[in-house]
């Protein structure tokens, strides 16, 4: 193999094929990046640090250009002193990010104005090679704004020669019919090919693992349905209230907000059936297969909760949700829900997945976790706990399986013990990608596995209606809000 390192060009080239099947493209190599929303939070924190390491480490096409339009009257500098906290560039770096800024520009212009979308193509136009350039549109935005948007990009903004694929932020709609709405007003602008439905969740290392652990090991194959998994439970939790968002929170709850787009996409890679090939279509499609096979959450299945202050707590803990002032007096919001779902299909029928989300609780922890059923014939007087498989997606990543052993020394007695994988002591020199990191780069290499395609969104009734019942519950008084849930 040769020791001539590869050019950037022949990096991203590798990555191209295999991200997309290896098939050859034939557009220009010139790709513009357009940030739409390029002065808020997201574009600050996420999206200008993440193209930043994109850039600095090599992974991008070497005529990249980047472009921000937003509203705000900004220059590049002002964008620049906005992210550097979240840019995280050593002394060495300062000559590269000068370099990467370089290739930034700003536009500023209104979202429903025809003419600031055209003088922005004008824009895009006169830059290097802009005339056959390919082009990414990352909606950085509230939801309100997408039909105007995504409507004036396809008038005024699509390259005609190059591709166009268009990045959309969750919450994909309110609820169904919202969701409905927007996946016709997308779909009669762009095809499919081109909406890329960003959940960040499917970039996480640990998630994309989930495929490799359930279809790369044979220990795994005849033990993964019904006859031998107990349960399911899937966890989000954040140990920090709603700290200043309130008022974007308050509108979607914690349900919209995590469960039925994280906690589910995590759900579906843990109880599909093994794809034709590690394809975007044919992942998707199983997927799909076990939402269809999910009904409606019943009400008993379900338990809602709001966080109140810690009295004794130190700092924000001793403010609930209702002391945040960016949240409604008298809000009945959720913060912390969790639902059972049964996936009615011949691998898991009769199996309780169980989803829990909340804020404001006692630990920051994001995992998978399948109980196995008890051993039968037990033979150690019921010392025996059941195993378990952890995969831990945050933080600190792990893979690990509780399980029994012999208690070391002269007793013949059982304990319970792990074999660990944790990464960070297995893969010490090996730097995990942010989720953002993966996610842009698939899209420039236009794989789609991992985003949400249309046909997933067909199916939020399963959950969609909680939201109707956290009214209902909380009006009458018959909702435990609650501080700290294991």
């Amino acid at each position: 193999m040769s020791s001539i390192p590869l050019s950037r060009s022949e990096v991203f080239g590798e990555l191209r094929k295999e991200l997309h099947d290896d098939e050859e493209f034939h557009q220009s190599d010139v790709h513009i990046f357009i940030i739409m929303g390029a002065s808020g939070d997201l574009a600050k924190k996420k999206i200008y640090p993440t193209l930043w390491w994109l850039y600095r480490d090599g992974l991008l096409p070497e005529q990249t250009h980047f472009v921000g339009y937003a509203r705000s009257d900004l220059t590049v500098d002002a964008i620049r002193t906005a992210c550097l906290p979240y840019l995280k560039v050593t002394d060495t770096e300062a000559e590269r990010l000068s370099a990467f800024f370089s290739r930034n520009t700003y536009i500023s212009g209104k979202y429903a104005d025809e003419a600031s979308f055209a003088k922005l193509n004008t824009h895009i136009l006169s830059l290097p090679g802009g005339t056959e350039a390919n082009r990414l549109f990352y909606l950085a935005l509230p939801p309100t704004v997408y039909h105007d948007v995504t409507k004036n990009i396809k008038q005024h903004c699509m390259s005609t020669k190059g591709w166009n694929r268009v990045i959309v932020e969750k919450p994909f709609g309110r609820d169904l019919q919202s969701s409905e709405e927007l996946s016709a007003h997308l779909s009669s602008l762009f095809t499919e090919e081109q909406i890329y439905r960003i959940d960040h969740y499917l970039g996480k290392e640990m998630v994309q693992n989930l495929m490799v652990l359930r279809f790369g090991n044979r220990i795994f194959g005849p033990i993964w349905n019904r006859d031998s998994v107990a349960c399911v439970v899937l966890t989000f939790k954040e140990p920090f209230g709603t700290q200043g968002r309130g008022g974007y929170f308050d509108d979607f709850g914690i349900i919209r907000d995590v469960m039925q787009n994280h906690l589910l996409q995590m759900l579906s890679l843990v109880a599909m059936e093994k794809p034709a090939s590690t394809s975007s279509d044919d992942v998707r499609d199983e997927k799909v297969k076990v939402l269809k096979c999910i009904t409606p959450v019943s009400m008993s299945d379900v338990v809602l909760g709001q966080y109140v202050g810690d009295p004794e707590g130190e700092g924000d803990a001793k403010l609930g949700y209702l002391d945040d002032p960016t949240v409604p007096k008298g809000s009945t919001q959720a913060t912390f829900a969790t639902a059972v779902l049964y996936v009615h299909n011949e691998r898991w029928d009769g199996v309780p997945f169980i989803l829990r989300c909340g804020k404001a609780l006692n630990e920051r922890k994001a995992e998978v976790r399948l109980q196995f059923t008890d051993v039968p014939g037990d033979i150690f007087g019921n010392q025996c706990r059941r195993n378990e498989l952890v995969v831990r997606v945050q933080p600190n990543e792990a893979v690990y399986a509780k399980m029994m052993s012999k208690k070391p020394g002269v007793y013949f007695s059982p304990e319970e013990t792990e074999l660990d994988l944790t990464y960070k002591s297995r893969y010490k020199d090996v730097k995990l990608p942010d989720a953002y990191e993966r996610l842009i780069l698939d899209v420039f290499c236009g794989s789609q596995m991992h985003f949400v395609r249309r046909s997933v969104l067909d199916f939020p009734p399963m959950l969609s209606h909680l939201n109707t019942w956290k009214l209902n519950l909380c009006s009458c008084d018959s909702v435990l809000r609650v501080l700290h849930v294991s």
